[in-house]
């Protein structure tokens, strides 16, 4: 079971690592801005996972999960409980060798102010060690402050309890009650990223 678990990964990783041109960017709910119309290239999910894999969420999870991660640099369990209440939280899964995931970081890093009243957690299924200079060197204001967090998803929880994701970097946006908000796909302006992420 163990090994299939592992294959699952290999399968996740490169079922969003495929780059393809043009912006395929969904979100659940109308958006009032759009993306350049020069759109990037966009990590895009090359084909369907296999069917003898676990059930994957097609849909994202209209209330956060029940969910197991563990903290990168200290290799601490983090779960549902530990999030602290009575504001957003925003989940960014990440590949930390995405240009578009190392620009968003970047663009959150340099608006920290507008954010620090948002639990933010970033969370991958690469290998620790891919991941644990990903703040260091993409958003380096992010480093040490109180309510971010990188998150190793060891398990391919993500992909199974909130959603697979199109593109990366995917951003999902739960209210203080635990209720989504708002998610997307792919990098956005950051206008409009800070907006979803505060309102």
């Amino acid at each position: 079971m163990k090994y299939f678990f592992s294959s699952m990964a290999l399968s996740a990783l490169v079922y969003f690592s495929a780059c393809q041109s043009g912006s395929s960017s969904q979100t659940n709910e109308q958006q009032t801005q759009e993306q350049p119309a020069a759109a990037q290239h966009e990590h895009a999910a090359a084909s369907a996972p296999a069917a003898a894999a676990p059930a994957m969420a097609k849909e994202a999870a209209t209330n956060i999960p029940d969910f197991k991660f563990y903290k990168v640099k200290s290799g601490i369990g983090f779960s549902k409980a530990d999030i602290p209440t009575g504001k957003n939280s925003v989940f960014i899964l990440f590949d930390p060798s995405c240009g578009h995931c190392q620009h968003e970081a970047g663009l959150l890093a340099k608006n920290y102010a507008k954010i620090k009243d948002v639990n933010l957690y970033f969370i991958s299924m690469n290998d620790p060690a891919l991941m644990a200079s990903f703040l260091e060197t993409f958003g380096k204001e992010l480093v040490d402050k109180p309510n971010v967090e990188v998150l190793y998803d060891r398990n391919q929880e993500f992909i199974q309890k909130f959603h697979v994701p199109q593109q990366f970097p995917a951003n999902y946006v739960y209210g203080a009650d635990g209720k989504l908000k708002n998610s997307w796909d792919g990098e956005k302006e950051i206008g409009f990223v800070l907006a979803e992420f505060t309102k």
